[in-house]
């Protein structure tokens, strides 16, 4: 087996740790990253062609920071390589103005400098007529610096960007074991064993089997892509449909985008439901069931989307599993727990991680490195949970 000795060892080469390992080896760090899997991968949770981009998060009106680096991060990559890894349409919200996509796009809008598009109920239906599911309350704001990003594309472009940095990936390397030493940490796969100063431990759904005790629970979460009823087919194309958050009068909630035929790509409409009103099952990282069920998968979806937009077909088109890694607040968990200084945490991302890789990725380099944070990141602090720092106490010391 092999004896490998570097600076910082990245488990998991997600949204997170890809991006993390880019941006550390981008510094000079000698980095190794591991993966399960390999690089943008459909078998964990940074898949599915596209991704909705936020700047205006109403998830946390510190979100947007973040945002705007990984767009800025993300952009140069591009350049750099000749790719599109980001494409901006705006975001419309809609909702009542009481409800989160509206009140907290607002506050995360007003606290980033963000100037809003407001649409009253009637400037909304004359806009935007494919919005048949709303009720007199409803209105709509769009974030202009929205739009949507690729997971598997940007995946691959930060890791590949990685290793021509000078990172190691050991790609299709499950890790079996993870050992706290008084100087740092060792990880052990089948083929191999790290050892290094610190971890970054960024394994998505993984992240509780590899610090059993994190409060994180992995579910189930379907993705489904849908055509157009006949006759509506350009009303639900990008730009006239772009990506949306859709709170339904009873408070049920869809996101997603247009259809699209261009130089970034090919894609049907997209459409979900968030996973806070869903009913997605908690699973096992490693026991997903990747089966499609009509009934279970496809019932509910079916009816919500029929509910919000006469102009689609009521049934997906395809449908593919994912996992979604909820934290008990929806919030992620970024730093050190107990300020340990061999290992950093990143997971928890609830639902609305994608958007945020380069940019937490950027935070990540600079917490283990010791650098001031570009952002404030005490909202994300794992330490906020004290099983976090119980679980970490409790891995095996070698």
């Amino acid at each position: 087996m092999e004896e490998i000795t570097t600076d910082i060892v990245v488990i998991g080469l997600g949204a997170f740790g890809a991006a993390a390992l880019w941006r550390l080896a981008e510094r000079g760090v000698n980095v190794v990253g591991i993966d399960r899997y390999g690089l943008g991968h459909h078998l964990g949770s940074s898949h599915g062609t596209t991704r909705l981009f936020r700047v205006a998060c109403q998830e946390h009106p510190g979100l947007a920071p973040i945002a705007r680096k990984s767009r800025d991060l993300l952009q140069e990559l591009g350049r750099e390589t000749g790719q599109s890894l980001i494409m901006t349409t705006g975001c419309l919200s809609v909702g009542a103005p009481d409800t989160p996509p509206i009140a907290g796009t607002k506050a995360a809008a007003a606290q980033a400098g963000i100037t809003l598009e407001e649409l009253d109920h009637e400037e909304l239906l004359r806009r935007f007529p494919q919005f048949t599911g709303t009720d007199q309350r409803a209105v709509g704001v769009i974030d202009p610096e929205a739009g949507v990003c690729f997971p598997e594309r940007d995946v691959r472009a930060q890791g590949e960007a990685a290793v021509r940095a000078g990172a190691r990936v050991l790609a299709d390397t499950r890790v079996t074991g993870l050992e706290m030493l008084d100087d740092g940490v060792r990880v052990t796969t089948p083929v191999a064993t790290v050892r290094a100063r610190q971890a970054i431990v960024a394994a998505g759904a993984w992240n509780p089997k590899l610090i059993p005790g994190l409060p994180l629970i992995p579910r189930r979460t379907p993705m489904f892509w849908w055509d157009p009823k006949p006759g509506h087919e350009a009303e639900f194309a990008m730009p006239d449909f772009p990506a949306v958050v859709h709170d339904l009068p009873d408070g049920r909630r869809l996101w997603g985008h247009g259809s699209y035929d261009g130089p970034e790509g090919t894609w049907q409409v997209k459409i979900g439901m968030d996973g806070e009103f869903a009913d997605f099952a908690a699973t096992d990282a490693d026991a997903l069931d990747r089966y499609i069920h009509p009934r279970e998968d496809l019932g509910q979806v079916s009816e919500w989307v029929a509910d919000a937009f006469d102009g689609i077909e009521p049934m997906p088109a395809r449908t593919i599993p994912c996992m979604v890694t909820h934290s008990p607040d929806s919030q992620f968990l970024i730093g050190r727990p107990g300020g340990d200084p061999r290992l950093v945490l990143a997971g928890g991302d609830s639902g609305h991680g994608f958007k945020h890789t380069a940019g937490i990725g950027e935070l990540l380099a600079q917490i283990a490195l010791g650098e001031d944070t570009y952002t404030d990141v005490a909202f994300m602090n794992p330490d906020r949970f004290p099983e976090v720092a119980m679980a970490v106490a409790a891995l095996p010391f070698g």
